[in-house]
Formats: structure tokens, C-alpha cells, sequence
């Protein structure tokens, strides 16, 4: 599934492809404070879940992704893994629009819920998913997921789950990226 160009950025969305693994790796490079992980483990969302994932691109490459899956058991639930925009796309929308446009994709059952884990330091990705839960006119709840102690010698910040809905299908707007 390709859909047009957004009316911001001029970007493509699309599904990954296995071919985009370094691609990705790189992308997250460049937006820290995202944990940074191995090639294989983005060929992995590539091969596996490309249903699940999204790409924004233009003629100069790779713009942005979004990566989620539906956790084991909860196929009413988009779990939203990572939200990467290139630092040349920030603020024109892309992020909000790459998980639009996952959420219109046709699926054997509709998002009910969309969840994500996000540190209390990142203010863009909280900003971004008050955004969407906004824009879906749905409520958004957070409640303790993962404790920084959980994290071992890392330093990790805690995780909390946030979580979007319920939704109510078709997800409004979801057709038009802003």
C-alpha cells in the first residue's frame, strides 16, 4: 500500500521493505533520545511487521518511520514501538501523519486501542501522542509499565504505558495526512 505525497513535507508514505533495515538503524541514529538498536533488528520489523510499519520519504530518502506491532493475544491494540522523524522534517506534522496513516490501513480488525511506552523526558513524542489522541477524539491514560530499575546498570529513564482509546472505527480524519 502506497499513499500519496503529505501536503507539509512532500513525503511517500509506505511499508517498509526488508532492503530498509540500515536504512532505519540510521534514521534513529539521528533522533536520539530513541534507543538506538541492531540492523537485524530492523530487517526483523521490515520482514515481520511491515503491516504494522510505516516509512515517510522524499527524493533525498528516508524522512521517517513509525514501527508498532499488535501485541500477542490483543488484536484490538496498535502497540507503537518507535516514532522517528529526521531532523529536516521536525515540525510539519509527519510523525501525526505516519500513524494516521497506519491506523486507515485495512486490517482484519480495526485499532480499538493504540499504546506506546514513552519516558517522562521525551516532551516531543508525549506532545505527539496528546496529539493524536486529540485529533481521534479519544482519551489518552497513562499508568507505571516499566520501572527504570527494571532497565539494570543502563540508566534508563521509567517507561510508562500510554494509552489512546477507545477508538471508535473508521478512526477519523485518519485518511487525510495533516
Amino acid at each position: 500500500m502506497t499513499a500519496g505525497p503529505t501536503p507539509d513535507t512532500g513525503a511517500r508514505l509506505r511499508p517498509p521493505a526488508r532492503a530498509d533495515g540500515p536504512a532505519l538503524r540510521d534514521l534513529v541514529a539521528r533522533c536520539p533520545p530513541l534507543d538506538l538498536n541492531s540492523v537485524y533488528l530492523y530487517l526483523l520489523l521490515a520482514e515481520h511487521f511491515s503491516d504494522t510499519c510505516i516509512l515517510a520519504e522524499d527524493a533525498a530518502g528516508l524522512l521517517g518511520m513509525a514501527t508498532g506491532y499488535r501485541p500477542p493475544g490483543r488484536d484490538d491494540t496498535l502497540f507503537v514501538w518507535q516514532v522517528a522523524v529526521d531532523p529536516r522534517a521536525r515540525g510539519r506534522g509527519l510523525g501525526l501523519g505516519m500513524l494516521l496513516g497506519l491506523l486507515s490501513r485495512r486490517a482484519p480488525r480495526p485499532a480499538r486501542w493504540i499504546e506506546t511506552t514513552v519516558g517522562p523526558a521525551n516532551r516531543a513524542s508525549r506532545r505527539l501522542f496528546s496529539r493524536l489522541a486529540a485529533r481521534l477524539g479519544a482519551p489518552l491514560g497513562e499508568t507505571a509499565l516499566f520501572d527504570a530499575a527494571l532497565f539494570g546498570a543502563d540508566a534508563h529513564e521509567a517507561e510508562p504505558l500510554l494509552r489512546i482509546g477507545p477508538l471508535t472505527p473508521p478512526v477519523p480524519g485518519a485518511d487525510r495526512i495533516p
